[in-house]
């Protein structure tokens, strides 16, 4: 009985979480593009944004007492990769208001639809990765949704569809990095937040000054506008909206699987178009709808073949260390036959296994809170349990 009223609460809890995350993300768009529709300085956008996020966590990083930084990662640790990955988190912030700025929010997020592409072809590239077949053949919806949207939108633009692979690529790029970085250094996802947009503020805020704060200067009609006070209002809503989805976002990491995020982050997607659809009226055709759909449709196949190739992968690290390692008691489990070990533990042993709440996910292919990371931003790395090593 307890156990379910607990499942019942944590269900609530991701359920409100996800509802929250699609309103501040819808929110964050919409009120990005009144932005940008008055003030057309992207910059200057991104900048608020950084601010708020060093700003919003320092208390976040006290109140829920994240580790400090790491005191012995070397200097060119920092340079050859966490400088770098603020770089590209600049470029991805600055082309992303770019694009929602010259093409309507729907267009824009229905083109960034197309970061399982990106994704596959750099982790080829850098990672030397490989996929299943299934996982190919998801990017053909998405490909063809993107494409179809793209022949039929009526406001087409193409410095906003630059804008938006371009930050749907940067994306793809953080998102593979900051996977290593966060395996290789052992820091905290919020933390890593922190870091980035700490170190990007620092590499924006001087391009800033040198190329939109001499344009707001002269721009007097904005200046003395008395819809001055409007738009600064704006900007701090807009810049605590993309702190919060990002800590949103974050929270709701460490609380579901890899898989149910992904369908969740898809769907925030589906209410980010829709929300801007009503909100900003702009004309669509039926065949740009299904483009749009096709699109999000793909995504939803390529997480749930993703899903299924990272399990296979799982049960493959796995399996030889049920089969081969000692057991708990210090002896060899019996029932080996020539040489073999069936995959079955143990009643005592997989009773033990699963009574830690990261082994129980990790076993099931979920996605478990553990040392302040989830599995979506970081592999695990080996735990060993009385002499049985789980990978």
């Amino acid at each position: 009985m307890a156990g379910d009223i607990a499942t019942y609460q944590l269900g609530l809890k991701i359920v409100s979480l996800c509802i929250l995350w699609y309103i501040v993300s819808s929110l964050n768009n919409i009120v990005g593009k009144l932005i940008l529709s008055d003030f057309p300085y992207p910059m200057t956008v991104s900048l608020v944004q950084l601010i708020s996020i060093t700003v919003y966590s320092l208390p976040i990083l006290k109140v829920w007492n994240i580790p400090k930084l790491d005191r012995s990662i070397p200097v060119k640790y920092w340079v050859k990769t966490l400088v770098p990955l603020a770089m590209g988190k600049v470029l991805a912030s600055v082309s992303a208001h770019i694009s929602i700025w010259k093409v309507p929010v729907s267009y824009a997020h229905t083109v960034k639809a197309t970061m399982p592409l990106f994704v596959v072809v750099l982790s080829r590239v850098i990672l030397k990765e490989s996929q299943t077949k299934k996982v190919y053949m998801s990017l053909t919806p998405i490909i063809g949704g993107v494409v179809i949207a793209t022949l039929t939108e009526l406001s087409f633009n193409i410095t906003g569809l630059l804008s938006a692979l371009s930050a749907t690529m940067c994306f793809a790029l953080l998102n593979i990095f900051s996977k290593k970085c966060l395996k290789e250094t052992g820091m905290n996802h919020i933390r890593l937040l922190f870091v980035l947009a700490a170190i990007a503020l620092a590499v924006l805020a001087p391009i800033w000054f040198f190329v939109d704060f001499p344009q707001i200067w002269e721009d007097s009609s904005l200046l003395h506008s008395s819809h001055s006070q409007r738009l600064v209002a704006l900007l701090v809503i807009d810049g605590f909206c993309n702190f919060a989805q990002n800590l949103v976002a974050f929270t709701i990491i460490a609380l579901v699987s890899p898989l149910s995020y992904a369908v969740a982050n898809a769907t925030k997607r589906i209410a980010i178009i829709s929300f801007s659809l009503l909100t900003f009226r702009n004309p669509v055709s039926s065949t740009n709808i299904v483009g749009m759909g096709m699109a999000i449709f793909g995504v939803l196949l390529y997480n749930k073949a993703k899903y299924d190739q990272n399990r296979a992968k799982k049960r493959e690290a796995i399996l030889p260390y049920v089969r081969s390692e000692a057991n708990l008691n210090g002896g060899f489990v019996g029932g080996m036959n020539n040489g073999y070990m069936p995959h079955t533990l143990p009643e005592r042993t997989t009773s033990l296994l699963l009574q830690n709440s990261f082994v129980e996910e990790r076993l099931n292919g979920g996605s478990a809170y553990y040392g302040g990371q989830s599995e979506n931003f970081a592999q695990f790395n080996t735990v060993n349990y009385g002499g049985m090593r789980v990978a």
